[in-house]
C-alpha cells in the first residue's frame, strides 16, 4: 500500500496529490508536463516535497511535520526510465548484477538465473549494451531493477522510445513481473493502451493533480 499526501512546487508548477494506492499495478496517465514523472521522482526520493507525507507499506518515507525524509538509497525503490541508462562499458551480466551485488546475501530473494529466464535474456549475458536491440536493452533494465529487490518498481514511460513491434514484445514481460516476483508497480505513460494491458487501476493527471481515478 502506498499512501500519498504531498505538495511539491517548483517555479510556476505545483504537484498536489492525495491518494492511497493498493493495486499490484497502478497506471498513471496524462499528457506531457502534467506531473507524472515529477510524482515518481518525489516517491523515489529524488525530489523532496515542501509538505506532506509518503508511506509505503507502513514505512514512513517522508513526513514534513516529523521532519523525516529518507534518502533515495534508504527507500529501496526501483526505477526504470525510457532511456534505460545501462552502463556501456559493462557486460549485460554485470549491468544486471550492479545493484544486486550491493545487497546483503539475506536480502537477495531473486537469482540472476531466475530473472534472466523470465525475461528471456540469458543468452545475452556476455554481450555489451551496444550489441542489443532497444527491446533487449529495456528487458535488461527491467532485470537490473528486479534484481535490486525493490519494495516498489517505478516505470517512467519505459516503452515510449520503442516502435510498436517492440512495445508488443515488452508488455508481456512487464505483466509477468508482478506475477513472478510480486513487486508492486507504478507505470507512467501517455498511452492508455499500455496501461489498460497491464492493469484496470489507473490515475489520470492534469496540471499536477489527479483529475480521475479508474479501478
Amino acid at each position: 500500500m502506498l499512501e500519498l499526501d504531498i505538495r511539491f512546487c517548483r517555479g510556476d508548477f505545483c504537484l498536489e496529490v492525495k491518494e492511497t494506492l493498493t493495486a499490484p499495478i497502478t497506471g498513471i496517465l496524462g499528457h506531457s508536463g502534467c506531473g507524472k514523472s515529477t510524482l515518481l521522482a518525489v516517491i523515489a526520493g529524488l525530489l523532496h516535497p515542501q509538505q506532506g507525507r509518503i508511506v509505503l507499506d507502513k514505512q514512513v518515507l517522508f513526513d514534513s511535520q516529523l521532519a523525516r525524509c529518507l534518502s533515495a538509497q534508504q527507500r529501496h525503490i526501483g526505477l526504470v526510465f525510457q532511456d534505460r541508462q545501462l552502463f556501456p562499458h559493462l557486460s549485460i551480466e554485470n549491468n544486471l548484477l550492479y545493484g544486486h551485488r550491493k545487497l546483503p546475501p539475506t536480502e537477495r530473494p531473486f537469482s540472476l538465473d531466475m530473472v534472466t529466464e523470465v525475461l528471456e535474456i540469458t543468452h545475452l549475458l556476455a554481450r555489451k549494451p551496444k550489441q542489443l536491440s532497444g527491446g533487449e536493452q529495456q528487458r535488461v533494465a527491467l532485470g537490473r531493477a528486479i534484481l535490486y529487490a525493490p519494495q516498489l518498481l517505478l516505470l517512467d514511460e519505459p516503452l515510449s522510445a520503442l516502435d510498436e513491434r517492440l512495445k508488443q514484445q515488452i508488455l508481456p514481460f512487464l505483466a509477468r513481473i508482478y506475477e513472478q516476483f510480486a513487486i508492486p508497480m507504478l507505470y507512467v505513460s501517455h498511452a492508455r493502451s499500455e496501461i489498460e494491458y497491464l492493469t484496470t487501476d489507473w490515475l489520470t493527471m492534469e496540471s499536477g493533480r489527479v483529475i480521475d481515478q479508474h479501478s
